[in-house]
């Protein structure tokens, strides 16, 4: 029974407008924090870190030329590092000017900058950059080793979101210009300008891949009916199913990320496959003679219930991604299922009613259009009957053959890796890792049981003993701690004799010289209790991989030489890493659950085991091509092709159920098997070919981003359709006919009339 059409008007409308108030509230955020799990122990740790110490995630800007160290551009940068701490978006700015010295003077030590901005003209370039290459701090962290670049490092206030990273990064570039350093700026790097760059590549998509996605499946339609009703109720039905979806984000309170941006051009092309579907059939009831509502009534009769079947399963597919612990990831599981839902009901349940109140034209299929597929799916459907055992023999073996490269998938993550090698952010990182130091960072957190327990001599020494170990890796390229800083007064206080440049052995020489230090820059290594201290080191790896395996290296170490003291380890670096091992929990869960939530689904839809059987194995198939060309071409399994696995059975499963209930249809008609097959192949075959053309072609479209995993997930998504139609097409058939042969009882499904 189909709606009254002012009803299914109204519902349409609604679905269409109101979500508009809020989607204008989705809320734009890609920064790191949107994606660790809130409760994981590792993100608790950090949180209760950055309550003591600054936030390591910063903005770096390089700033090079022959003639940087002269006296006009020094005053130039410190008249930046002042103008930029003025924002209410900056905790602190860190350059040769605004960082300490420690100094010998006549009764002990002195604590003043790097470059005191006061003695900036007392001095020419070349003094000055021999002094700022003397200092034992600067190089490395403010200054290049070579002497050919000056560093600012902005850290900021604790940001919500990527757009206040953006404003950030906006807020840096103005004060650049208007400080006259635009053309000494060399690069712009850190943590904060990748999330802005992003940011950047995700609007920039969403902004190009939404509308052509859209206008790639609704110019296919079009070319494949010749009909602008089709193109006017397909862009309608994208409406109705993408703003409720968004909309429901906002009300879940989950943010638009790279991840979720893949939502909308999702919803388009499964919108657009289910309306192929149904625009199919109504052209398959003309055909036989059947007009207007009774054209309508045999449509709706032959493709609502494996359409119901095919979003239930796509919706099984989506929602194992809510088992993953990557928010973004579970947050697009809710949202797509939501949407392929909805979808079945504004294609099967609103769309009718309107078709029947304005759909007077003419079905007949154009020879160029759709019904060109004609010729193509006789000789397939030839083939797979004809064949049959060849066909399930050839697939075995070459499945058996190439499954090993599974094995070859390397489980890997790199934000620096997600951008082309050209892309500024890319660019800009290398600079600042060839001038300075690596961008990643990971801490060392010492803490002592008592108040003043880090003043301790053998507990100063158990850090001191692990930063000098750890300087001496090959991932570690700068390393800083209080421990640099007490050698330092110590040093200073025997007049910079470099014999005294040690830790002091005496607790109360210790707590002498950190009563008489009068500096800032201590207490970003220390907290004032003396309870609780960081060693910061900066790691040239960026891969999860290589920081997981820097990690396990520092714990070795720290748990054979530190006794005295507690330790962890914190920072983006143990964030990263641990994410990776979340990603791959989740992709585990999500193919168990999808597995057995679409076996069920199976079950239920032929009620027969054998007939579930032969579906599934349809339908895992292609799952292991995505595998398998992911081994082979080095593919990593990443943030983004994690979702491949969930995403690619969910909509390959929708031809084989159209497929294998025309197969049934037809069957329960009284046709043979093989008879069955070829009307089923010739019929439904023409709509699963034509909305796998449809889905590989906007998925495709993803596959131009410059973001690497999302251009990935595109492009291996459009693999597997294609893969499923093959299987659909030639090796399901063949399985088919090749049980009927042997075991002419076994019962292959059934569905009620």
């Amino acid at each position: 029974m189909t709606l009254p059409r002012w009803l299914a008007a109204t519902l349409f409308a609604l679905l269409l407008l109101a979500p508009g108030p809020l989607v204008l509230n989705l809320t734009f955020d890609n920064a790191p924090e949107s994606y660790f799990p809130k409760e994981a122990p590792a993100v608790l740790f950090d949180a209760s870190v950055r309550e003591e110490f600054p936030e390591e995630q910063v903005l770096v800007g390089l700033f090079g030329g022959e003639e940087i160290y002269e006296p006009e551009n020094l005053s130039a940068l410190h008249e930046l590092i002042q103008h930029l701490e003025e924002n209410r978006q900056v905790e602190r700015v860190l350059g040769v000017t605004s960082f300490d010295q420690i100094r010998a003077v006549d009764d002990g030590f002195t604590v003043e900058k790097i470059v005191p901005p006061g003695a900036i003209p007392e001095r020419s370039g070349s003094q000055w950059q021999e002094h700022v290459r003397a200092d034992r701090f600067a190089p490395g962290l403010l200054a290049a080793r070579d002497s050919s670049a000056l560093a600012i490092i902005v850290r900021p206030t604790e940001l919500e979101d990527s757009l206040q990273r953006l404003e950030l990064e906006r807020a840096f570039r103005e004060a650049v210009a208007e400080a006259g350093l635009d053309e000494r700026l060399q690069a712009v790097a850190g943590h904060v300008a990748l999330d802005v760059w992003q940011l950047r590549s995700m609007l920039r998509d969403s902004a190009v891949f939404i509308p052509a996605t859209t206008a790639v499946g609704l110019g296919l339609l079009f070319w494949m009916f010749r009909r602008w009703l089709v193109v006017v109720a397909g862009g309608a039905a994208i409406g109705a199913v993408v703003s409720p979806a968004l909309a429901l984000m906002v009300l879940l309170g989950h943010p638009y990320t790279l991840v979720t941006s893949i939502l909308p051009p999702l919803l388009a092309a499964l919108t657009v496959a289910m309306l192929m579907h149904l625009f199919n059939a109504l052209s398959h009831a003309h055909r036989r003679g059947y007009t207007e509502e009774s054209a309508l009534a045999y449509s709706l009769e032959r493709v609502s219930r494996p359409a119901l079947f095919t979003a239930l399963t796509t919706a099984a597919g989506l929602l194992s991604l809510t088992l993953s612990p990557i928010r973004p990831i579970e947050s697009l599981g809710y949202t797509a299922a939501f949407g392929v839902l909805l979808a079945y009901c504004v294609v099967m349940v609103l769309l009718p009613p309107l078709l029947a109140r304005f759909d007077r034209g003419n079905w007949s299929l154009p020879r160029r259009g759709i019904g060109g597929l004609d010729a193509i799916l006789k000789a397939a459907r030839g083939f797979a009957l004809r064949r049959a055992g060849w066909i399930v023999a050839v697939s075995a073996l070459a499945i058996a053959a190439t499954a090993p490269l599974i094995t070859k998938i390397e489980v890997e993550s790199d934000l620096y890796e997600f951008f082309p090698a050209g892309h500024p952010i890319t660019q800009d990182t290398r600079k600042v890792e060839d001038a300075l130091s690596g961008v990643m960072v990971v801490e060392a957190v010492f803490d002592a049981e008592a108040i003043d327990g880090l003043q301790d001599p053998a507990a100063l020494q158990e850090i001191r003993d692990f930063q000098r170990w750890a300087e001496q890796r090959e991932e570690v390229d700068y390393a800083l701690s209080m421990v640099d800083m007490l050698e330092e007064m110590h040093w200073a206080f025997h007049d910079e004799d470099p014999e005294f440049r040690t830790l002091p052995g005496r607790q109360d020489l210790i707590a002498q010289y950190l009563f008489v230090y009068d500096g800032r820059d201590l207490y970003d290594l220390v907290n004032r209790d003396f309870t609780r201290a960081i060693v910061l080191m900066n790691l040239n790896v960026t891969g999860a991989r290589e920081i997981g395996q820097t990690l396990e290296a520092f714990r070795g170490e720290l748990d054979s030489s530190v006794e005295v003291l507690d330790w962890e380890l914190s920072g983006m670096g143990r964030l990263f890493a641990e994410q990776e091992e979340l990603l791959i929990e989740g992709q585990l869960r999500s193919l168990i659950a999808v597995a057995v939530m679409i076996s069920v689904l199976m079950l239920v839809l032929w009620r027969s085991a054998a007939a579930a059987s032969v579906t599934m194995l349809t339908n895992l198939s292609p799952l292991l091509v995505i595998f398998i060309v992911m081994g082979a071409f080095g593919v990593w399994l990443d943030m983004a092709t994690a979702m491949v696995a969930s995403v690619a059975i969910g909509i390959a499963v929708d031809d084989t159920i159209h497929t294998y209930h025309g197969f049934l249809f037809y069957r329960r008609r009284g046709s043979s098997v093989v008879a069955a097959l070829a009307r089923a192949l010739q019929h439904t075959g023409r709509a699963v070919t034509a909305t796998t053309i449809v889905l590989c072609a906007q998925f495709l479209v993803l596959a131009a981003s410059d973001f690497q995993p999302t251009a990935a997930f595109g492009l291996l998504t459009a693999i597997g359709l294609v893969a499923a139609l093959l299987f659909d097409l030639l090796l399901m058939p063949a399985i088919v006919t090749v049980l009927a042969k042997r075991f002419p009882r076994l019962s292959l499904g059934r569905v009620s009339a």
